[in-house]
């Protein structure tokens, strides 16, 4: 029966993390570049590649990606990601032993202990590839909301999260995303390093941390380095040498503006290219009553896409938000 099931398995996210894009994975296919399944040996890009939703979609469905590239500043998630792709069934060893050491435990208050005590050991960040990510997982499944969050020490700190049963192994989705991460070269650094690996038909996807609606909505601090105005200003002009070399890129970020009518950050920023809105559910927040549906919004470099939106191509003049010099 496990021999079946890991045959017929689909890759899938081996992490929960928020901003995942599993909701919203049909609205980004429909706004890839008009002949994407046309173009021939490509290379797809992913500076933040958070859960990862996206590259396993498209890794599964574009079999004309022939190398893939992800990257993030987090060494924790991407030695995940190396682990998963480089020692499958060592990880799965270790995660099924940490995981029957949980179940054993009887009582909240044994398993909050042991969830604290691996918490430590974590933020010793002194583990071994198999230690590390069977602890990074064990934290993902076991805390507040499957939240990754640290301090400006670098240290994992969400508290835990009183699930009864949470899967902390699930082997068929790690061997088939073991298998898929094969063609897959995993970077950690800055997402600008990544610009040395294009070549020929390249699309990049970027999902960087949102820009926060509120004073109390940012979910992005999962480094220690907190990636600001300037880093989304930062990370504009990227998309402008991405552009300028012929390549083709799609962006996620926060709809400022379906929060605050006034607020053009992205409007502006992003005028010289296309924007899309689409509607997107939120649950991470732990009042169930700001929960619901807010719009994002989808930037990309390139006027045809696969289905033709309702694009809006930001042609308005609006208050600049940075000198001109600047740009």
């Amino acid at each position: 029966m496990t021999e079946i099931r890991s045959i017929t398995a689909k890759a899938k996210p081996f992490i929960k993390w928020v901003g995942g894009k599993g909701q919203l994975i049909e609205q980004l296919d429909a706004q890839l570049p008009a002949a994407f399944n046309n173009w021939e040996d490509v290379t797809y890009i992913e500076p933040f590649v958070g859960g990862g939703a996206m590259l396993f979609y498209m890794l599964q469905q574009y079999p004309n990606i022939r190398h893939a590239v992800i990257n993030d500043v987090n060494p924790d998630l991407t030695t995940c990601y190396r682990t998963v792709r480089d020692m499958p069934e060592e990880l799965i060893n270790s995660l099924m032993d940490i995981q029957n050491v949980y179940n054993a435990l009887l009582t909240e208050e044994a398993r909050k202990d042991f969830f604290l005590a691996v918490r430590d050991r974590y933020n010793e960040k002194n583990l071994d590839p198999i230690e590390n990510t069977t602890k990074f997982f064990f934290l993902n499944r076991t805390c507040f909301n499957g939240l990754y969050r640290v301090n400006k020490k670098g240290f994992f700190n969400v508290p835990f999260g009183k699930y009864t049963n949470p899967q902390i192994c699930d082997p068929a989705t790690i061997r088939k995303d073991s298998e898929l991460l094969q063609r897959v070269e995993i970077l950690t650094g800055d997402f600008e390093a990544t610009f040395d690996y294009a070549q020929g038909n390249t699309l990049f996807y970027f999902d960087p941390p949102y820009r926060p609606l509120s004073d109390t909505s940012s979910f992005n601090d999962y480094a220690k380095e907190a990636f600001n105005d300037d880093a989304q200003i930062r990370l504009k002009e990227y998309c402008d040498h991405i552009d300028d070399a012929g390549f083709q890129f799609m962006l996620s970020n926060s709809d400022c503006k379906g929060k605050n009518e006034a607020d053009n950050f992205f409007d502006v920023l992003y005028r010289a290219y296309f924007i899309e809105r689409v509607w997107a559910s939120r649950s991470i927040n732990s009042n169930p009553n700001k929960r619901g549906k807010l719009t994002e919004i989808l930037v990309h470099n390139y006027a045809a896409t696969k289905v033709q939106p309702n694009v809006e191509y930001a042609q308005v003049e609006l208050e600049p938000i940075y000198a001109a010099e600047e740009v």
